[in-house]
C-alpha cells in the first residue's frame, strides 16, 4: 500500500472510523493527537501576542519637583484643560496617553523627563 492509497482510504472512512483509527494508532505507538495540537497552538499564540504590541500607553509615574513645568507639558500632549491637566499630575501614576505608536510614546517619555518627571510605557 503506497501513500497515496492510505490518504484515499482515511478519506473514505466515517467521523466514528477516523476516532476508531486515532485511538488505535495512539495506542499502538504510545502517543497522543491532543499532545500535538497543544505544542502546536502554543508558539502560534505566543508569536500573534508579540505582533499585536503596536500600540502603547504612557504612564506618568513621578512627577519630580516642577510640578507647574510637568502640568504644562500635559497640556501641550493631550489638549487637556488647565484643570484637567492638573488633575492628571495630581493623580500620577496616571496614563497620559494610551494607544500610541512606540515612537510617540518615546517622544512622550522623553518630553516629561526634560522638565524632571518620570513616566513608564505600558
Amino acid at each position: 500500500m503506497d501513500k497515496e492509497q492510505l490518504i484515499a482510504d482515511i478519506k473514505a472512512m466515517s467521523v466514528l472510523e477516523l476516532s476508531e483509527l486515532v485511538k488505535a494508532l495512539e495506542e499502538e505507538f504510545g502517543v497522543s493527537a491532543a499532545a500535538t495540537a497543544v505544542a502546536v497552538a502554543g508558539p502560534v499564540a505566543a508569536a500573534e501576542e508579540v505582533e499585536e504590541k503596536t500600540e502603547f500607553d504612557v504612564v506618568l509615574t513621578d512627577i519630580g519637583a516642577e510640578k507647574i513645568k510637568v502640568i504644562k507639558v500635559v497640556r501641550e500632549l493631550t489638549g487637556l484643560g488647565l484643570k484637567e491637566a492638573k488633575e492628571v499630575v495630581d493623580n500620577a501614576p496616571k496614563a497620559v496617553k494610551e494607544a500610541v505608536s512606540k515612537e510617540e510614546a518615546d517622544k512622550i517619555v522623553a518630553a516629561f523627563k526634560e522638565v524632571g518627571a518620570t513616566c513608564e510605557i505600558k
